[in-house]
C-alpha cells in the first residue's frame, strides 16, 4: 500500500493507493504524524484502493480511533463500488462520513466546525452567569514549576469563568484553577482553557483578565457549580 499525502485548508488528505490488508499499518503511523503535526481532521481518499479484507479493516477503524482520542474527524472520499459493500457489512458507513467528492467532503469539515461553535455558544446560553468576586488559585497546566497566582473571578458559568488581574496566559493556553464555594468552602479543582482575551483600548475596565472554558469537567461538578450559581443568583433578586 502506498500514501500520498497532502493539505488543503488545514486538512490532510491521504491518497492511499493498492491493498488494505495486514502489512498495511503505515497508515496508522501516517495518521499518528498527521496528529503529532497538529493535523487532526483527516480525509482519506479511496480512490486508487484495489482490495480491502478483515484485517485491513481493522486497521482503519484503529486509525480513526486515533484521530477521534484526539478530537479530530476522520471522513472517506472517493469510494470505489467494489470498496461499497464492504464498508456496509463492516458498519463503517455508519461511522465515518463519506463522501463523493474531494469539495463536497472539504466542505463539510468546514461546515462541523460552524456547528461546533453553534452548539457551544447554546450550551454556553444554557447556564446562566453569575457576577461575583471569588478568590482563586491558579496554576499553568503543563508547568509544574511555576507557582499559583492568587487572582479573582468576576463571573463564573457552569462552563466558564471571567478571571482579572492576570496577562500571563495567551489564547489556547491551558491551566488549572482551585476555588472555594460557599457555604461549605469545599476546595473544586477545574481545568480550563483560555478562550477569550479583552482588548485593552476597547475595555480597560476587564483589563488585565481573561475568559476561559472548563473542559474535563465532571457532571457532580458541573452540578455543584450550577447549584451555586443558582442559589446566589437567587438572593440577588431577593435583596432586590
Amino acid at each position: 500500500m502506498e500514501i500520498r499525502a497532502r493539505q488543503k485548508d488545514n486538512i490532510v488528505i491521504l491518497d492511499i493507493c493498492g491493498r488494505i490488508d495486514v502489512d498495511s499499518a503505515n497508515l496508522i503511523e501516517v495518521v499518528g504524524q498527521c496528529i503529532h503535526d497538529g493535523f487532526c481532521d483527516v480525509l482519506c481518499n479511496f480512490e486508487e484502493v484495489d482490495f480491502i479484507d478483515y484485517m485491513g479493516i481493522s486497521v482503519i477503524v484503529i486509525a480513526y480511533k486515533e484521530v477521534a482520542n484526539n478530537n479530530g474527524r476522520m471522513k472517506f472520499v472517493n469510494i470505489p463500488v467494489h470498496l461499497k459493500g464492504v464498508f456496509s457489512i463492516s458498519g463503517l458507513d455508519k461511522v465515518i462520513d463519506m463522501y463523493a467528492t474531494e469539495d463536497l467532503a472539504i466542505a463539510s469539515f468546514k461546515e462541523d466546525k460552524i456547528i461546533e461553535k453553534i452548539k457551544k455558544l447554546q450550551l454556553r446560553r444554557r447556564f446562566k452567569r453569575l457576577p461575583i468576586d471569588i478568590k482563586i488559585e491558579l496554576k499553568d497546566k503543563f508547568d509544574k514549576d511555576a507557582g499559583c497566582l492568587k487572582l479573582d473571578i468576576l463571573n463564573l458559568s457552569a462552563v466558564g469563568a471571567y478571571i482579572f488581574g492576570c496577562e500571563k496566559f495567551k489564547l489556547g493556553d491551558e491551566v488549572i484553577l482551585r476555588l472555594k464555594l460557599a457555604p461549605h468552602l469545599q476546595e473544586i479543582e477545574l481545568e480550563a482553557k483560555v478562550v477569550w482575551l479583552p482588548d485593552k483600548q476597547v475595555q480597560p475596565q476587564l483589563h488585565p483578565g481573561m475568559g476561559v472554558e472548563f473542559s474535563n469537567i465532571s457532571s457532580s461538578v458541573q452540578k455543584k457549580l450550577v447549584e451555586f450559581i443558582e442559589r446566589n443568583l437567587s438572593l440577588m433578586s431577593t435583596d432586590n
